[in-house]
Parts: C-alpha cells; sequence; structure tokens
C-alpha cells in the first residue's frame, strides 16, 4: 500500500557526462542569450575568463567576487555590472556560492542562467536561495532563482582537491538524507535520495586512492546531481536550519559544516525517522547511518568538531536559541536541552553515541 503523496516536478535542462562544457556555447545561443556574464569566485576568475572567451561575441564581461553565504552586498555590486554592460543572461561557473549569486541576481532581474558545477554543492537544482545580510542568513524559494540549464562535465571536477571532494560529497549527502524525513517526502524523491547516497558512500573513498579517477569522479557527480534534486523537491529539517544558522551568524564554510553537523542531526531525529534510517541504512550497507556517516568523513580527513571551522564555544547557547526560532519542520520535536547537546557534541567533534 502506497500512501498518498504530491511530487512536484521542477523543469531545467540538464547536459551530463564528460566533454559536455563544449556545448556552452550552443545552450547561451539557444537561450537567446547576446550578452552573457560570466560569475564566479575570486579563485576561479582564470575558469570564470575562459567561459568567457569559449562564449565569444555573446559574452559581456566577467564578474569574480561571489562569496560564501550569497552576502547582499555582493549581489548589489553584480548588479551594477548587470545594469552597466546590459547583461540578458547568466553563466556561473563553480560551486555553491557562484550559484547562489547567479541566483540572487535572477531573483531580481528574471535573468536566464547557465550553471557549470565544479563541486557537489548541488544547489544548481533547487529554487532554493539562502542570502546573508547583517550577519543574519535567510533562505526562500522561487522559479525565478531555478537555472534553465546546468552543464555537469566531469572533466571540471578531476582536479577539485581531496579535502573539498570529501566535505561537498557530505553535503550533498545531507540533501538526500534529509528528505528521506521531510515533510513532503514521496516514494520518487526517496528513490532519488537513496541512490545518490549510495552513489557517493561509494565513490568517496574511491576518490582518495585515486582523486583523478574518471569513473568515481562520475559517480560521485551523479550521485551530487540526484541528492541535489531532492534538496529542490522537498522541504528540509533540523539539519539544514542548523547550517543555516551556524553559517549566518558565525562565518563558517558551508560544506564543512554540514559535514559535522550532518551525523548529530541525523542521531537526534533518528527515533522518529524509522523509514528513513532504514532506507540509509540499505543505501549505507550499515546498521548505524550517523556514525558510519561520522567515521566515514573523519578517516577522509574532514573536520568534525565545529570549534575547529571558527565556531566559539560560548556561541552555542546563542545557536541553540536561533535554531528555535522559526524552526523548519522536523520529523522530532525540537527540544531546547536536546538541541543544545547536538550542537556541542558537533561543537566538540563527538562522534555520535
Amino acid at each position: 500500500m502506497i500512501d498518498n503523496f504530491v511530487y512536484n516536478a521542477h523543469p531545467g535542462r540538464v547536459l551530463f557526462g564528460t566533454g559536455t562544457l563544449d556545448r556552452l556555447p550552443e545552450e547561451v545561443e539557444r537561450l537567446g542569450i547576446e550578452r552573457a556574464l560570466v560569475l564566479a569566485t575570486p579563485h576561479q576568475r582564470g575558469v570564470a575568463e575562459d567561459l568567457s572567451r569559449m562564449i565569444g561575441t555573446r559574452a559581456a564581461g566577467v564578474f569574480a567576487d561571489a562569496t560564501m553565504h550569497t552576502p547582499v552586498e555582493v549581489t548589489d555590486r553584480a548588479l551594477r555590472e548587470v545594469q552597466n554592460r546590459g547583461i540578458d543572461g547568466l553563466v556561473a561557473v563553480g560551486g555553491g556560492s557562484t550559484t547562489g549569486l547567479a541566483k540572487a541576481i535572477a531573483l531580481r532581474t528574471d535573468l536566464p542562467q547557465i550553471v557549470v558545477p565544479t563541486t557537489y554543492a548541488g544547489s544548481e537544482m533547487t529554487p532554493i536561495l539562502g542570502e546573508t545580510q547583517n550577519g543574519a542568513k535567510t533562505t526562500q524559494s522561487s522559479p525565478k532563482v531555478l537555472p534553465e540549464v546546468v552543464i555537469y562535465d566531469v572533466d571540471l571536477t578531476l582536479n577539485l582537491p581531496f579535502d573539498l571532494t570529501v566535505t561537498s560529497g557530505m553535503n550533498a549527502i545531507a540533501h538526500a538524507a534529509e528528505a528521506l524525513y521531510a515533510k513532503e517526502r514521496n516514494p520518487i524523491i526517496s528513490l532519488l535520495a537513496e541512490e545518490g547516497i549510495a552513489a557517493l558512500w561509494r565513490a568517496l573513498p574511491a576518490l582518495r586512492a585515486h582523486p583523478t579517477d574518471l569513473g568515481a569522479r562520475s559517480e560521485a557527480l551523479y550521485g551530487a546531481w540526484l541528492c541535489g534534486i531532492c534538496l529542490g523537491s522537498v522541504g528540509m529539517a533540523l539539519h539544514h536550519k542548523l547550517c543555516h544558522t551556524l553559517g549566518g551568524s558565525f562565518d563558517l564554510p558551508h560544506a564543512e559544516t554540514h559535514t559535522a553537523l550532518l551525523p548529530h542531526a541525523l542521531r537526534y531525529n533518528a527515533p522518529d525517522a524509522p523509514e528513513a534510517m532504514s532506507r540509509l541504512s540499505r543505501a549505507l550497507g550499515t546498521d548505524n547511518p550517523s556514525r558510519s556517516l561520522f567515521n566515514l568523513a573523519a578517516d577522509l580527513g574532514a573536520t568534525m568538531a565545529l570549534r575547529d571551522l571558527g565556531m566559539p564555544e560560548d556561541g552555542i547557547e546563542r545557536a541553540t536559541d536561533l535554531a528555535l526560532q522559526n524552526p523548519y519542520w522536523n520529523p522530532r520535536p525540537l527540544e531546547r536541552d536536546a538541541l543544545r547537546d547536538l550542537i556541542a557534541a558537533a561543537w566538540a567533534g563527538e562522534c555520535p553515541a
């Protein structure tokens, strides 16, 4: 017996494989973009300039100031470039920071977006935007921010540093794990979530031994794509609320914060989400998903203590209070003492009991 459910599919065109970046010019032309602004972080300015040359006369410039957590002041600067250059389309290359900037611009202008991911962030598959202003991060959902085209080229991930490979992959797993117990969960998304988690679980250890292995990189990017679909199709819960709270309040690195928090959030919700834990166990081949994910990330060299990511100890109480304000739906009710214990354990880097 399958329970009643609602499934919302999001429009979007995906090109997946190796060498797919070569099709960028034709995708720009297909969307009718005449003056594209190429977005990147300062670190990936060179890649953005390469893409600008690839697009040719349809490129109108590069803006390489994308920043973690999408600060509104950076978006405002980019918008001035959009206006001054007569931009009619966006090409974003990089991870969640660059995708976030493209989305923030699209929210305000409704310009078409082509996103070329180089990490496993997954944001490119969602209509969700998180922005930071005055030390607070807020999220919203709008069809305006969903990219029109996503080009997944496995070749672009071959040189992804291994530490970022691990945390970006764990970030992707978090999207799918919470989708398994989200309020809007449904059988279709649960299938995608289980498949995406399993693909990343297989790929991450393999990439430690052979970081440029094309097969493992392909499986990791495939898994991240599926996990991103999950994030964009159903609501999230406690884990994502905590990550947004901590990232915006203490300026913690995004993927690393997801990595450190995920095992503890899963442990908190496990008693009230038995079906989700069963699917997680099947995907991971383990009877203790929270501990297994902690051990995997730690064994692969990830930082598992929030204190080592820059969170002060006196921030535990503040983070607890903030997490209780405007909380996301969660399968287990939010209990202040238990929530504080969760954050404290993640701050100390303790393995979930």
